[in-house]
């Protein structure tokens, strides 16, 4: 077990950071959702879809 630990620490690390950086991510989209923050950081009076976007806060 020691050996292949040795063998692929290179590997586990960048697994590791990798896994922290999208859990990061997922967690800041998460809040900005809750927020009410838009994710594309657009205007969505150019996009075709905002009316499907933005369909929950038009009804509050």
């Amino acid at each position: 077990m020691i050996g292949w630990l040795a063998a692929n620490w290179v590997n586990i690390l960048v697994i590791a950071l990798v896994a922290v950086a999208v859990f990061f991510a997922a967690r800041s989209l998460i809040k900005d959702k809750k927020a009410g923050k838009s994710s594309c950081g657009c205007n969505c009076s150019n996009c075709a879809l905002a009316g499907k976007c933005h369909s929950q806060n038009k009804k509050k």
